[in-house]
């Protein structure tokens, strides 16, 4: 499976995951921003950074930080590993 498909099919995981905690959730398709899924609820949103198999790089994680939100807001890291059920979340 190329790097793409990896990417796509994680991201998916991370919105199906999100949905079933109440979450209506948009996808960034082919995006070079911070964040690939948007989720939000009734009480918050959360901005998700999918990685397959490693943590983002220094440059990313700092491109994380300083993006501005609103205090309802979460700013999240999913990291998929291979043949893992859920990823390791890490909140920014």
């Amino acid at each position: 499976m190329n790097k793409k498909a990896k990417g796509n099919r994680n991201e998916y995981k991370t919105m199906r995951l999100l949905e079933s905690l109440g979450y209506e959730c948009i996808r960034s398709a082919a995006s070079l921003g911070a964040f690939d899924v948007i989720g939000i609820s009734k009480s918050d949103v959360v901005l998700v950074q999918v990685k397959s198999n490693r943590l983002p790089s220094a440059f990313e994680t700092e491109n994380i930080k300083l993006f501005v939100c609103p205090p309802n807001c979460r700013k999240v890291i999913h990291v998929w590993l291979d043949r893992k059920s859920l990823p390791i979340v890490k909140e920014v």
